[in-house]
């Protein structure tokens, strides 16, 4: 280019400041409107100190309350109401942990989160996420989300999030890593609530980082529910609780990534039904014994491998199955109850894929395929659950995946193997079991059909002498042999 040429210059795009409109106002229309507008004001300033009273309620009348003693009185008397004040909240503290972390902590630490961490830098995280809306060029042009409410854990914030027009759930959760690291956490998951309203779950630290030790053996007799069992913890610190009754599970995971504690989980916390009879157990252990043989005692019966024994096993309880649901028939019930006089069942599959997919004889992974998919179907009524292990957790392997209402993610190696397992879109909600640290075996990601949300939980941590207790205890309490099936037909299911 030439000197002589002439070259346009870049247009400067300023944004003008916008003042309030009834500073437009002529001067005699203002004086006008001016109670209107004062009265206005007024409104506002009251819904603002109405909400912040409703807000730290304590607080504020405490605060009152000493101002005006210290006013009407003397600022001695205050003071020495205040030192009353810490004292009976340190011995609160010092006495009774709990309730004062659960009640006034958790309160403190919530405000004090909301004010330092989030409040000031919000606009600017939404900004730079792109999670506002623009609809005009002016400076009030620019709408946020806005902060509802915030709750601090410790090991966790929940950000209580008012969404724009036109936003959903997922437009937080594609930037849910971006998130996280604006406010300083390792990771961010989004929940829904209902209309425009989501939660923001930004998690500091893992409280399921060590290891959960076993409970005691429950006492002999003692009252359990299928409904409810004890298998571990949630990461909120609440017991993880599996319904067996009219339920099967899918346990998914890597080598060493902890499958096996869900079982020993659920044996030893139903280990007096076993004791006693009222639960059967049924296993296959391809891999010759190197996970379920070391607590053989506690099962019915039990395969080592996949040929034809196991073959034979699971057409075994296929054929109870349909007998059982016969009988309820019959006796005009439509699920099995412990006054049914027939024992629950549970058959645990370590290895699922080298049951129906790896064994090379066609006609006995067939056989064996069709067996297994006649009890996932049809026995939740009549008291049989399923507890299948498996790794490859593809289609192509395990075609009736949808058959397992819940499905437990624990260590993946594939992204898309969190979706196969726990259903699409549920990876977008925070369950990255791909991520799981290789040094927390135990820990998943549960999801139940009907819920939406998964839920996070480590298993027990089961060690052999666990194994060797509830061993013994299992067989040391029987004084008989345990009830036997009675099948009247044997055949391919």
């Amino acid at each position: 280019m030439s000197r002589t040429e002439w070259t346009d210059p870049a247009p400067l795009e300023v944004e003008r400041p916008q003042l309030p409109w009834w500073t437009m106002l002529p001067r005699k229309l203002l004086y006008i409107v001016s109670p209107v507008i004062a009265a206005v004001l007024a409104v506002w300033l009251a819904v603002f100190v109405a909400r912040r009273i409703y807000r730290y309620p304590l607080a504020l009348l405490g605060a009152a309350v000493l101002a005006g003693i210290s006013v009407g009185y003397s600022w001695w008397v205050a003071a020495g109401l205040l030192a009353a004040l810490a004292a009976s909240v340190g011995a609160w503290a010092w006495g009774h942990r709990d309730s004062f972390d659960r009640t006034a902590l958790r309160q403190a630490r919530s405000e004090w989160r909301r004010v330092r961490v989030y409040a000031f830098p919000w606009r600017r995280v939404m900004l730079f996420c792109e999670l506002t809306k623009r609809t005009s060029r002016a400076l009030r042009g620019t709408h946020y989300p806005r902060i509802r409410r915030v709750r601090s854990d410790g090991w966790r914030d929940r950000v209580a999030v008012k969404m724009l027009h036109g936003q959903t759930a997922d437009h937080y959760a594609h930037r849910a890593e971006a998130l996280a690291n604006s406010f300083g956490a390792s990771a961010c998951r989004v929940r829904t609530e209902k209309g425009r309203r989501i939660w923001l779950d930004l998690l500091h630290t893992d409280p399921l980082a060590d290891p959960i030790p076993t409970p005691a053996l429950a006492e002999p007799g003692a009252t359990l529910d299928l409904a409810r069992v004890v298998v571990g913890r949630t990461e909120t610190g609440r017991d993880w609780l599996l319904r067996l009754l009219d339920r099967h599970l899918l346990v998914t995971g890597v080598t060493d990534a902890g499958k096996s504690s869900v079982v020993w989980s659920v044996l030893r916390a139903l280990a007096p039904w076993v004791r006693s009879g009222a639960m059967q157990v049924f296993g296959i252990d391809p891999k010759g014994g190197m996970e379920l043989g070391r607590a053989e005692r506690l099962f019915h019966r039990l395969v080592y491998g996949n040929g034809a024994d196991a073959v034979a096993l699971l057409e075994h309880v296929a054929t109870l199955t349909r007998q059982r649901a016969e009988m309820l028939r019959q006796q005009g019930t439509r699920k099995w109850s412990t006054g049914s006089g027939q024992p629950f069942v549970v058959l645990v599959i370590d290895e699922l894929a080298d049951v129906i997919a790896y064994q090379p004889d066609a006609a006995l992974r067939k056989r064996a395929s069709l067996a297994l998919q006649a009890i996932v179907s049809q026995g939740r009524a009549p008291g049989v659950c399923v507890i299948g292990q498996i790794q490859d957790p593809r289609k192509s392997i395990l075609d009736f995946r949808h058959l397992f209402p819940v499905k437990i993610a624990m260590r993946l190696d594939e992204v898309e193997q969190v979706d196969m397992v726990l259903g699409e879109g549920v990876r977008g909600r925070g369950a990255e079991a791909h991520r799981i640290a290789e040094d927390t075996p135990g820990v998943a990601w549960v999801k139940v059909d009907g819920r939406r949300e998964p839920d996070r939980a480590r298993a027990f941590h089961v060690t052999d002498a666990d194994l060797d207790e509830l061993s013994d205890y299992v067989t040391e309490g029987r004084t008989e042999a345990p009830v036997s099936l009675a099948l009247t037909g044997t055949g391919a299911a």
